[in-house]
């Protein structure tokens, strides 16, 4: 079930099928498992530095399949896998290196985001009406 914050946040995204997805902060994974539905063939990560977050939200796609999947680690250590393509979108909402809580983090964080991303790639944060798109450095 997603929330109605949620939802308006999935509708606001320039989602297409096929995308990369890179979801930030992902928490139990409501939010990843929303995106993947709508983009087909498509391909979402979500990453959260929550051990038991993640857990929770592998054990809630279980059987899902390869389009979706969850790392635990933090935004400021995150790297492509090798051989991995770049993110066409990524999505950050309530994540503390973006919103001013962390701001010891977020300006690694910010050039991990970047660097994930593909040429023309964009990031998304909460803050907005429901979301601000986060400008290239």
């Amino acid at each position: 079930m997603l929330s109605t914050r949620l939802r308006q946040i999935a509708d606001a995204l320039p989602l297409r099928r096929g995308m990369r997805v890179l979801e930030i902060g992902c928490g139990p994974g409501a939010l990843a498992r929303a995106i993947a539905a709508r983009l087909g063939d498509g391909y979402v990560l979500g990453i959260d530095r929550s051990e038991a977050a993640i857990s929770k939200a592998g054990a809630l796609v279980a059987g899902a399949g390869a389009r979706l999947e969850f790392q635990c680690i933090a935004i400021e250590d995150f790297r492509l896998r090798d051989n991995a393509p770049p993110f066409d979108l990524a999505i950050a909402i309530r994540v503390g290196a973006f919103d001013g809580r962390q701001p010891r983090v977020a300006g690694e964080a910010r050039l991990r985001v970047f660097t994930a991303l593909a040429p023309g790639g964009r990031f998304f944060i909460d803050g907005g009406d429901p979301l601000k798109e986060v400008p290239r450095p």
